[in-house]
């Protein structure tokens, strides 16, 4: 699929997947005859995962090797050859890292939304009352 399929179906902009792209986080699997970048489904889950990372605040190195610790393991059910053993406990450990990483970050931010929760409910009750009480001449309006 071209550029403004992948930017719909991800939200990202064409402009970020173009800066993606230039460093080195996801690039198109081919072109097209005219030149136009070209993606598969792969590279659509790739951007659709770097997505949900940026509110986590993960930098640009962990994002690419997030990618490639995802890569290098064996889909859901996939058997691992036994003689990969110690690369699959590395990169499960890598993975396990991102996750508790991820999990800690995820509280954080629970943590700055109840905050921000808290800070416009009081400014609704500010606002409530001036607009409850009573002002000279003018009557009150909501």
């Amino acid at each position: 699929m071209q550029i403004g399929e992948v930017s719909e179906r991800t939200g990202l902009s064409l402009r970020t997947i173009r800066h993606y792209e230039d460093v080195g986080v996801v690039a198109p699997s081919e072109r097209s005859l005219g030149g136009f970048r070209l993606y598969t489904e792969a590279e659509v889950r790739r951007l659709a995962l770097v997505r949900r990372m940026r509110p986590l605040g993960f930098c640009l190195e962990d994002v690419r090797a997030l990618l490639d610790v995802l890569e290098r393991l064996p889909d859901t059910g996939g058997a691992w050859p036994e003689t990969d053993e110690g690369t699959h406990e590395e990169l499960v450990a890598r993975l396990r890292k991102y996750w508790v990483q991820a999990d800690a970050r995820c509280e954080d931010l629970r943590r700055e939304l109840s905050s921000a929760e808290e800070f416009a409910r009081s400014l609704h009750g500010h606002l409530s009352q001036l607009l409850d009480a009573p002002v000279a001449g003018v009557k009150a309006v909501r």
